[in-house]
């Protein structure tokens, strides 16, 4: 169980954004074409792993002065730091195997971009302000660009523009959560932030990510593809959803953790699997 934790499996399902290009393509149930997609989901499952042993191990002095991250595996040392050696090199490993085997090294170059630029995030970048959450939204990109490199299939220029505004303003959204209710400082990066200035950055990316949906929505290219032209009705998801976000962020600030806010809030759920499944309709059963 405390490997799980170590590990962060809950979240992985931040890599589901690998089958986004797959889904949207219209060819998720093309054997060889999902099984190629889950292979990228494991794969970058595993290096998000491998990262967050790496950031828990440096960050261990700093995480047990923290009211929740005190409880982590490795800051509560009820996994040591040798044994975190291991799993990290384990991981290494497998991930290793699995690149060699199923991907060619051009297909990888994604995969291989996210560990790099986050094993800097964790050496040093995460502690300057607005480079952190840039790293984490690129991070999201990458995952999208790995799912449709691996897949064959193209992504749209919105889509790419579109993840990363809304990956901002999780990061945005989880800042703020931070900086409201951090007891002890164990962030550097929140020195470069303050509430004004992520109220007004949050509300930014989310204009950002209400523009770009709706030009992808209405893009000439997207009505082709779906060969229906009222895809941008879908905006009303995305709205209500991201409506729900800042109503959690500024009214409740529950946001510190983005991936316990999609576990635990029903509304936020039900919003996502309406967008999800009016989707599914308009490319599989339509």
């Amino acid at each position: 169980m405390e490997i799980v934790k170590l590990l962060r499996v809950h979240q992985w399902v931040k890599n589901f954004f690998v089958f986004l290009p797959l889904f949207f393509s219209g060819r998720v149930l093309e054997q060889n074409l999902f099984l190629n997609a889950l292979w990228a989901f494991f794969l970058f499952s595993l290096a998000a792993s491998f990262i967050y042993v790496i950031n828990d191990y440096r960050d261990i002095e700093k995480d047990k002065l923290h009211e929740v991250k005190r409880l982590r595996p490795l800051a509560s040392g009820k996994i040591s730091k040798s044994h975190a050696v291991v799993i990290a090199i384990l991981l290494l490993v497998l991930l290793g195997l699995g690149c060699a085997f199923l991907f060619s090294p051009i297909q990888l170059i994604p995969l291989l971009v996210y560990i790099v630029l986050n094993l800097a995030y964790s050496w040093g970048l995460k502690n300057v302000a607005i480079v952190d959450v840039s790293i984490i939204a690129i991070g999201f990109v990458l995952r999208v660009l790995f799912g449709g490199i691996t897949t064959g299939v193209v992504v749209s220029k919105w889509a790419f523009l579109l993840t990363f505004a809304l990956a901002l303003v999780l990061a945005l959204g989880k800042r703020r959560g931070e900086l409201m209710s951090t007891k002890a400082e164990t962030r550097k990066a929140l020195k470069g932030y303050n509430l004004q200035f992520i109220d007004t950055a949050l509300v930014s990316s989310v204009t950002i990510v209400i523009v770009c949906y709706i030009m992808y929505s209405v893009s000439p290219e997207i009505a082709i593809n779906f060969n229906f032209e009222y895809v941008y009705a879908t905006a009303f998801f995305v709205i209500l959803g991201i409506f729900r976000y800042l109503q959690q962020t500024y009214v409740f600030n529950r946001t510190e953790s983005p991936t316990q806010l999609v576990f635990k809030d029903h509304f936020l759920q039900l919003v996502i699997v309406l967008w999800i499944l009016t989707f599914a309709g308009i490319i599989y059963f339509r």
